[in-house]
């Protein structure tokens, strides 16, 4: 196996809006315009990935279900991924599962935030706007045990249709 793998950073598609959601934040669902993001995403990654791992939220969940479902795959939770989870916990994680290959790893803004601060912080070259938009991916380059560039992919337009 090569020494180059790819952690897909995505934050999670458009989900109901925290304000207007009475139950649990954990239990807050995508939008019909969400899952239509949801929806494209499995199309944008195809199934060239080897695991699938989700913070438990289940907004994060439902954004990767259909890849997962797609592809065959198991969609693993992890709580280094959670809303609120300390950063060096979700970059170590993405390295940890990306040893066997290509991820997918689907977390919150404050994470992906943090992330990106983390590895302008160690040099990384990070290409496209510092944005962080609801199904937006970051394309991070690992090799040798370690993040060596990252690149912006917008996220799928919301009313994409999928086959």
């Amino acid at each position: 196996m090569s020494d180059e793998t790819t952690v897909y950073l995505v934050r999670h598609a458009k989900a109901r809006r925290r304000d207007a959601w009475t139950g649990p934040d954990a239990l807050r669902p995508l939008t019909k315009a969400g899952r239509r993001q949801a929806a494209a995403l499995a199309v944008t990654f195809g199934c060239s990935v080897t695991r699938i791992v989700s913070s438990p939220y289940l907004r994060c969940v439902q954004t990767l279900e259909p890849l997962a479902d797609a592809c065959g795959l198991e969609l693993e939770t992890a709580d280094e991924l959670a809303e609120g989870a300390p950063v060096t916990a979700a970059l170590e994680l993405g390295l940890s599962v990306a040893e066997h290959g290509s991820v997918v790893l689907c977390t919150h803004g404050d994470v992906i935030a943090f992330a990106i601060e983390e590895l302008l912080a160690a040099g990384a070259p990070l290409e496209g706007p510092l944005e962080l938009r609801k199904g937006s991916t970051w394309i991070l380059e690992v090799r040798g045990g370690r993040y060596v560039r990252g690149r912006y992919l917008a996220p799928p337009p919301k009313q994409a249709t999928v086959g």
